[in-house]
Parts: structure tokens; C-alpha cells; sequence
């Protein structure tokens, strides 16, 4: 069956089916957990974070933390 005459659900289905087979069962839980939709309204809660914020003060955060050491690798 060609994939332009499959539902959504199917279309789901074989791509789950495709996963599984590929990467296991553990895979195919990561591979789901990457795509995870979380909750609440990113939006309405940028607005908030970003609330007061200018430009010269986003400017001046960059130049801080440009200036601190990377992060040694674990």
C-alpha cells in the first residue's frame, strides 16, 4: 500500500512499527521521549520571561557570559 492512500493512523503505525524494529524496543521509548509535546502555553510564558527585557540588556548578558570559562566536559 502506498503511503498516499494510508491514513494518518496507519501512516503512525508504520513508522512505530519501523522504529521498533530498527531500534528495539528502549530505542523506540527514547526516540518518543524526544518529541515529547510537554504542557503549558510557551507563548504566554515567553512573554512573561521576557517581560522588561531590552536589547542593550540582552547584549550586555552575551558579553558576560563570553567573557566566564566553558564549562569543563564530564
Amino acid at each position: 500500500m502506498k503511503t498516499k492512500d494510508m491514513t494518518l493512523e496507519e501512516i503512525r503505525l508504520k513508522g512505530l512499527e519501523a522504529l521498533a524494529e530498527k531500534l528495539g524496543p528502549a530505542g523506540l521509548i527514547k526516540f518518543m521521549h524526544l518529541f515529547d509535546k510537554g504542557s503549558g502555553d510557551y507563548t504566554r510564558d515567553r512573554h512573561k520571561w521576557l517581560q522588561g527585557i531590552n536589547l542593550e540588556q540582552i547584549e550586555k548578558e552575551i558579553a558576560a557570559s563570553r567573557k566566564k570559562p566553558a564549562p569543563k566536559a564530564r
